[in-house]
């Protein structure tokens, strides 16, 4: 065998690896959900979103609710019965307001019972998603954040901003229409808020709570933690199932050249001794 069909069997093997391992990943992550959905007598559904290397060529892809997310979740939701419960687990920055309203309504109109786990953070779209559900079991140091709307990459909040601080002369033409869309954005998601909470709050807290994720009195990358979450309506217990943990460890970060944390990946149910060196008891 010569030095280029030796070249030809790595290139083939090079590239078959990573499939081969995405498949194996991927039959990990349906047994587990199934382990899941017979242990809470659920229909489980996982909406989560990191960087994965899926090339040979080891590009992350970085992930954001979108259509095809949409139309995923809806089309699992159609083919759960109305009485079965739905748990939705999250993991995401946000995405398309459009996308994430599509799925906030077909989980408000779902009879049986809706949770949503957010086991590290559900942003933006996804907070519009916990708001959707009857209850959200947070892990302790999850976030969930603000869903003002953005315009490009501007805060619709702060472009109306321009038109209180200076005069109609001094602004153009661009900032005049951004302006004119950012209070049709905001009124839009104000909107889809309230009537996602009005059906389990009273019209004043549901107002209230529209007016708080809508107005932009945070950035829009504000963590709002379990104790906040809480305080502004949200039905939160952080009683989460060791199966969310071990579902988001197989869906792996893209891995850099060096790793930025390193730890031993076991438990310390106490502390550890020093290494040749005996625990002093007393």
């Amino acid at each position: 065998m010569d030095f280029f069909n030796l070249v030809w069997i790595f290139l083939i093997l090079a590239s078959l690896v990573p499939l081969i391992r995405q498949q194996m990943l991927n039959s990990s992550r349906v047994v587990l959900l199934r382990r899941l959905e017979e242990k809470r007598g659920t229909r489980v559904i996982a909406l989560i979103h990191r960087q994965e290397s899926l090339s040979i060529l080891g590009f992350p892809i970085a992930r954001y609710i979108d259509i095809q997310d949409s139309e995923e979740v809806l089309r699992a939701i159609r083919l759960t019965d109305p009485e079965i419960p739905i748990d939705l687990i999250l993991h995401t920055p946000g995405g398309l307001v459009l996308a994430a309203e599509q799925i906030a309504y077909a989980l408000c109109r779902h009879h049986g019972k809706v949770t949503v786990f957010v086991p590290h953070y559900a942003m933006s779209g996804g907070t519009l998603l916990a708001l959707a559900a009857d209850e959200v079991v947070m892990d302790p140091n999850a976030v969930l954040g603000p869903v003002d709307p953005q315009l490009g990459q501007y805060p619709a909040v702060s472009i109306l901003k321009v038109l209180e601080q200076k005069p109609p002369a001094e602004i153009d033409d661009q900032t005049f229409i951004l302006a004119d869309q950012s209070r049709k954005a905001i009124a839009q998601v104000h909107n889809t808020v309230y009537s996602i909470v009005k059906e389990n709050n009273s019209e004043e807290a549901a107002t209230r709570l529209a007016d708080t994720l809508t107005s932009g009195i945070w950035t829009h990358d504000y963590p709002i933690t379990v104790q906040e979450a809480q305080e502004l309506g949200f039905k939160v217990t952080t009683e989460m199932p060791a199966e969310i943990y071990k579902l988001m460890n197989l869906y792996p970060q893209a891995n850099p050249s060096r790793p930025s944390v390193t730890y031993i990946p076991i438990p310390y149910p106490n502390r550890p001794a020093a290494p040749g060196r005996a625990e002093r008891k007393t």
